[in-house]
């Protein structure tokens, strides 16, 4: 696949794609001439003497300060070197790969009076997987990502440090291995390259695909639960989510009644006793679902984002510069927070159904999922993980897009603190990965019990991926082995690949929107 940038429309898993080398992105010569004319358009500014933030004046509150036209290079590097003060540990390097990838294709859009030369070399840099060391903390999410995007163009000038075959090395180092010397940035080249939201959206398009991927797996390993617990397959039949249309309930309950239709263990139960089921199985297409149509807000936001223009000022001819407020990180920042709380809530979910399953009450299955218990304590401290985390993340989901400190001596007097919004979603997902995990452990003890009794193919095949790398166990034993392989099972994405290969369907029936991102 071929993506061009600042033409084709980007998506989170195209943006992916490219940071992983699966998709090829180039500049087409259409949008070469736009970058072009931009970039003359900012050169008829400071030749006619025009006064325009950012290419002639100072930055901030420094804005009615009149730069001479001699210091326009001086004062685009300057911008560079005074705002890199990001503090803390590098983020992922893929995250810092995703913000280049995002900012060439804002820049590409061909409204921020960048150099063709200058977009060039930043793709070099993307091509060549020599990506810019960005420290984690010092953004406000306000005027752009000022800090961290500091860092990420450091190197363009010869300055800060790069990811190279493994290592962090000095930039200069980089440049003479590779026989380059640094640019040389024109007028507006360094604001525009710091101004934006980059920092935030990488973390966003991560969180999207992140996110498909756990509640994916968290509708599997859920219905692999309600098998182990002998849960009844009707609160996920259509004729009741019909009646309340939510596009993420119906998603779920079409998933987990696809997962369960012709299972023999849901047939053997189907005329017993119990009422109904707890909340955590009973509720699942409402919990879940509500998680997934959070889930279907952040992409849809996300989406908007980095298909924008973020940079201020915007040039959008010779005549008429707009220095306003795109770079402001609010409308994605309220959606990472919201976001969060979608993903914490999934975590809380499945600890419930965790502590269910240790109960051994009506639900076929030994207390503490061990047949001789006493001498042997079984699951039982599993559930004390699970609690901890879900209550880590519960923590973390208080909105930071809720506070705001004013900053730059009260020019920029409201900030979103997005970045922040971003760090914390992601440091959730990981939580709930770990979560999951715990809950894969014990569902597939629970369905254990139930042989010979078999379930639906895809239930049987998840089932069996799980036992060629965890044993069922009937001892004490150290489980932080255990854990950890069932945490690489859960980030890896077979049991969804799994699912996928089997001939009966597995998500919900035509609900493409949850299928495409």
């Amino acid at each position: 696949m071929i993506f061009n940038y600042g033409e084709d429309k980007m998506t989170c898993s195209i943006a992916r794609s490219i940071a992983n080398g699966e998709v090829i992105a180039r500049v087409s010569e259409a949008t070469k001439s736009l970058i072009a004319q931009s970039s003359q358009f900012v050169q008829e500014i400071v030749d006619a003497g025009k006064v325009v933030y950012g290419i002639n004046t100072g930055f901030g509150p420094l804005c009615t300060t009149i730069i001479n036209s001699n210091d326009t290079q001086r004062l685009q590097e300057n911008i560079l070197k005074s705002h890199a003060v990001g503090v803390g540990e590098p983020i992922d390097k893929e995250l810092s790969k995703l913000m280049l990838i995002l900012k060439v294709h804002a820049l590409c859009k061909g409204y921020s009076g960048v150099q063709l030369s200058t977009v060039e070399r930043i793709i070099w840099h993307i091509d060549h997987d020599v990506i810019p060391v960005v420290p984690k903390q010092g953004s406000v999410g306000a005027s752009g990502d000022l800090a961290p995007l500091s860092h990420l163009f450091l190197p363009l000038i010869g300055y800060g440090e790069v990811f190279d075959d493994g290592n962090i090395i000095n930039t200069a180092e980089a440049l003479a291995k590779f026989h380059l010397t640094p640019i040389t940035l024109g007028a507006k080249e360094g604001l525009a390259l710091i101004n934006g939201t980059q920092f935030m959206a990488a973390h966003g398009v991560m969180a999207v695909v992140e996110m498909n991927r756990v509640l994916n797996n968290a509708d599997l390993i859920a219905a692999l639960m309600v098998e182990g617990l002998n849960g009844s397959i009707k609160p996920f039949f259509k004729e009741l989510h019909a009646l309340r249309p939510y596009k993420g309930n119906i998603y779920v309950a079409s998933t987990i009644y696809n997962l369960l239709q012709g299972s023999a263990i849901v047939e053997s139960h189907r005329n017993c006793s119990r009422v109904q089921d707890p909340y955590s199985l009973r509720c699942i297409p409402q919990i879940h679902g509500a998680s997934r149509n959070a889930w279907l807000h952040l992409k849809e936001t996300i989406e908007v984002e980095i298909n924008s223009v973020t940079d201020n000022p915007i040039i959008i001819n010779g005549e008429l510069t707009i220095s306003g407020g795109n770079f402001h990180g609010q409308p994605i920042a309220m959606v990472l927070d919201y976001a969060t709380l979608a993903m914490s809530e999934m975590g809380n979910v499945a600890d419930r159904r965790v502590y269910l399953s240790l109960e051994g009450q009506t639900n076929g299955v030994p207390r503490l999922l061990m047949k001789s218990t006493g001498l042997n304590s079984g699951f039982m401290i599993l559930q004390y993980t699970t609690a901890a985390l879900a209550s880590e993340n519960k923590s973390l989901c208080f909105p930071a897009s809720a506070d705001s400190i004013p900053t730059s001596m009260g020019q920029e007097d409201h900030v979103s603190m997005g970045s922040i919004s971003g760090r914390k979603l992601l440091q959730v997902i990981d939580n709930v990965d770990k979560i999951f995990s715990i809950e894969l452990l014990c569902a597939a003890q629970a369905k254990d019990y139930h042989s010979p009794l078999q379930s639906t193919p895809i239930i049987e095949a998840v089932h069996e991926k799980i036992r060629t790398q965890i044993p069922h166990i009937e001892e004490d034993q150290p489980m932080s082995r255990l854990l950890a392989l069932a945490n690489g099972i859960i980030k890896s994405g077979d049991l969804i690949a799994i699912a996928r290969q089997q001939s009966v369907p597995y998500f919900g029936d035509g609900v493409e929107f949850f299928e495409n991102y």
